[in-house]
């Protein structure tokens, strides 16, 4: 990977950058604050997460990336091009990017992604499906003409593939993972103990005291919100039993979803499956009990990766080194020369 090749994991809750040789060097929000009186962007990741909820009527922050795919192209656009100006700033040449997309993208969704990064300034894009990159950087060798499954659960989508010699011979594509995990339990709690709470407040809560396998009502957290009877401020302790109660039924979608995948698998493959394990990564991935639940209803063995955040990230820096390898006849990379 040379000074000017740049991999961008694109993801709905976070973006990380990884840039020649060095690296994960950017790791923030995805998230835009703009400013719709003088219609401009005021800022991008870190800075913009800290405005969510807490700016004027005239100051939007947004999330421009929904389920996986860009929902708004201009905030992304400014975004990729923040990002890319604050790693490249310093670079004589245009840079080749790589961008990692659900395997399930459409054309459209596609085409939006690589305009994201031609508007920003690269010189070459690539694409790279997440599944592939995720097991890339977990440390899996895809070349092997033998059979691997990996569940990358992100923020906005949950990628479940099996590959086996460079290539994805199964997968799915489901719009359920960390995001909708929040939204399950703000909805869980505003039903049961009529208190509203945050996105930020409902991610603590799915970090704390989410498990999903055997979880114990005795662990607890205390949740701060706003009244929906009085409109006043209150507070409010909730156990790993509600968490549970307010996830389980997404969670049991994912593993609807592996089943799917290995019901559509050859067998031979499935017993590799078997022998190797799934595997887990994504920030979903840290779900406490996961991997124990689907080990028990699968009946495979099942691994969190090591940093299991940062696998697709490692996997795109990974890929510039394996691009010949992948691109002989490999049809989940594309590569898109700038016009």
């Amino acid at each position: 990977m040379s000074s000017v090749d740049i991999g961008i994991d694109l993801g709905t809750a976070n973006t990380i950058i990884t840039i020649g040789g060095k690296g994960v060097v950017v790791d923030e929000p995805s998230v835009v604050a703009y400013d719709k009186k003088k219609r401009q962007v005021l800022a991008v990741g870190e800075e913009a997460y800290k405005m969510l909820g807490r700016t004027p009527e005239y100051i939007v922050a947004v999330k421009p990336l929904k389920d996986g795919v860009i929902s708004d192209n201009d905030t992304t656009e400014a975004m990729v091009a923040a990002f890319i100006k604050k790693v490249s700033s310093s670079m004589m040449l245009k840079p080749r990017i790589i961008l990692c997309v659900p395997s399930l993208i459409t054309d459209v969704e596609n085409r939006a992604v690589i305009e994201a990064a031609l508007s920003a300034g690269a010189r070459k894009v690539f694409i790279i499906k997440e599944p592939i990159a995720a097991l890339i950087g977990a440390g899996v060798d895809v070349s092997q003409a033998k059979g691997a499954m990996v569940v990358d659960i992100g923020g906005g989508t949950t990628d479940i593939a099996v590959t086996s010699f460079n290539g994805i011979v199964q997968d799915t594509s489901i719009k359920m993972a960390g995001n909708k995990l929040d939204e399950a339990i703000i909805k869980y709690i505003s039903a049961k103990y009529k208190i509203i709470i945050g996105e930020k407040t409902a991610e603590q809560a799915k970090i704390q005291i989410a498990n999903v396998y055997h979880p114990d009502p005795n662990k607890k957290m205390i949740v701060k919100g706003r009244s929906l009877l009085r409109g006043l401020p209150e507070s409010l302790e909730i156990s790993e039993t509600d968490a549970y109660e307010a996830i389980i039924d997404l969670v049991n979608e994912i593993i609807a979803g592996i089943k799917n995948v290995l019901e559509h698998t050859p067998p031979e493959l499935v017993g590799d499956i078997l022998a190797s394990s799934i595997v887990l990564t994504g920030g979903g991935a840290l779900l406490k009990g996961l991997d124990k639940l689907i080990q028990e209803v699968i009946g495979a063995p099942c691994y969190v990766a090591n940093d299991p955040l940062k696998c697709v990230a490692k996997g795109v820096e990974a890929a510039f080194g394996l691009s010949d390898e992948l691109l002989d006849g490999f049809e989940k990379i594309s590569l898109y020369r700038y016009k």
